[in-house]
């Protein structure tokens, strides 16, 4: 199998395993990149800024988008790599907002590109939990999934749903369909 920069997107509505799963490949050995989103908002939050979703989504979605290409940079080149969401998720966000999305978030995505097959993770409301940094309802989460979904085709990708099961079995089920 070729490996030359084969960069897959791990995606879904909040709650739904993303961030168990990429520690998951993680551990297996895999180059993986957090949900970049979660880490702004704790940081943007600790410095006491308004450059937040529910506060400024397009200072967020910006500074998220810049974030999101470095992690794409940063992983070397003959691997195979997981990310916890990838551009088309900010472009899913602005949308569900009702606001534009800028031109240059096609382009960095033009340039920045993932493999066409994603992982997609259902809503799953016997693991979802609020947090910090997850304040939407479980029906909101289940909307943004939805976006998502929408989002990720009409862009042109091919979503792998995965099943309701183990971190474990979600790992194989990944690792399988990639090898094939």
């Amino acid at each position: 199998m070729e490996l030359h920069n084969k960069r897959y997107v791990i995606t879904g509505g909040p709650g739904s395993g993303k961030s168990t799963l990429i520690e998951g490949l993680e551990k297996a050995g895999y180059a993986c990149s957090a949900e970049i989103s979660r880490e702004m908002i704790k940081a943007e939050v600790a410095k006491g800024s308004d450059c937040l979703p529910w506060m400024d989504i397009s200072c967020f979605s910006n500074k998220v988008i810049a974030q999101m290409t470095k992690a794409w940079k940063d992983h070397a080149e003959n691997t195979i790599s997981f990310f916890d969401r990838g551009i088309p998720d900010v472009i899913a966000y602005l949308q569900i907002a009702n606001l534009p999305v800028p031109d240059s978030y096609l382009s960095e995505l033009s340039l920045h590109p993932y493999e066409k097959q994603v992982f997609i993770l259902p809503p799953w409301e016997d693991i979802y939990v609020n947090d910090s940094e997850r304040w939407q309802s479980f029906e909101e989460a289940t909307a943004i999934y939805h976006a998502i979904r929408e989002t990720y085709t009409g862009l042109g990708f091919e979503l792998t749903e995965l099943p309701k099961v183990s971190e474990a079995l979600r790992v194989s089920f990944i690792l399988d369909a990639i090898k094939s």
